[in-house]
């Protein structure tokens, strides 16, 4: 890995769980219910709160913007989720889950200092520097709302466009690799990303997620026992990197100095929204592997 692709996935580590916790706080579940969305399990939130930027998208248009699920997995929520509530509305939900999060992680103070406020400039910078992407990709999708005004919620904000602008370009390099999108998971898998049990949140049934397996074995990508072989590894460090290129810009334009400094803000609440207790400690992302 070059030195750039390691600062690159540095800071996306950093940021991730900031991002992540609209999917997991208990604020987020109570701003789901309060539209009407079922929170039995996290998925019909999930699907509203990620697709909303969107707008009222189909199931093919967030299939493809989502890449890893089972298209019969998303059309089980969407277009449904916009008949419990507009995309506009679980816009504005979003915003009001991630403050309330924020404060019950951070405290009152904490997110209306100084440090926060320095983070969020900074992150916005960033994540103002982002290339347009594809058209359709999640990352233009969140850049299009305004901004909002409080740093805490700016910071999210900023967050999660560098994320899903990092996941255009993951999506990109792994059609590169000649994966789709079972194959993707798969092959993750296969390099110890995640235990397989892991992505069977995404959707694909055993005979999809076997015949996957034999595709990649037939590539020499994958081994016997479902573990990658030294080709599987070696095209799966490539997908990683290219990823890391197509979210380099960001950072470029940041540079070296503001992002050294947002990684010095962003180090303790990583490690309280690590501690927290909030985000599962294994992923379908990777985090802490890849």
């Amino acid at each position: 890995m070059t030195g750039e692709a390691a600062r690159v996935r540095q800071m996306w580590h950093l940021l991730e769980p900031l991002h992540a916790v609209l999917y997991y706080a208990p604020a987020a579940f109570e701003e789901a219910a309060a539209l009407g969305y079922g929170t039995e399990e996290r998925w019909p939130s999930y699907f509203a709160w990620r697709a909303a930027p969107l707008g009222a998208a189909g199931a093919d248009e967030v299939v493809r913007a989502f890449h890893s699920f089972a298209p019969a997995t998303v059309a089980r929520y969407v277009p449904a989720s916009w008949e419990t509530a507009p995309p506009e509305a679980v816009l504005a939900a979003r915003l009001r889950a991630v403050d309330r999060a924020y404060r019950a992680l951070f405290g009152d103070r904490r997110v209306e200092g100084a440090g926060f406020s320095e983070a969020a400039s900074l992150a916005r910078r960033a994540a103002e520097a982002a290339t347009p992407g594809v058209l359709g990709g999640l990352g233009p999708a969140n850049s299009a709302p305004p901004w909002p005004d409080a740093p805490h919620l700016a910071l999210w904000h900023a967050a999660t466009v560098l994320r899903e602008h990092r996941g255009d370009g993951h999506i990109a390099a792994l059609g590169a690799a000649g994966l789709d999108p079972v194959e993707s998971l798969v092959s993750f898998a296969g390099v110890g990303a995640a235990r397989p049990e892991v992505f069977a949140s995404r959707g694909w049934g055993e005979r999809e997620w076997g015949a996957a397996r034999r595709r990649l074995q037939e590539r020499g990508l994958l081994a016997a026992d479902g573990t990658a072989t030294e080709a599987g590894r070696e095209l799966r460090a490539k997908v990683e990197l290219r990823t890391d290129e197509e979210a380099a810009a960001p950072w470029r334009a940041l540079g070296e100095e503001g992002r050294v400094r947002l990684a010095e803000l962003l180090g303790e609440p990583w490690l309280e929204t690590i501690g927290s207790g909030l985000l599962p400690g294994e992923n379908t992302l990777g985090i802490g592997k890849v």
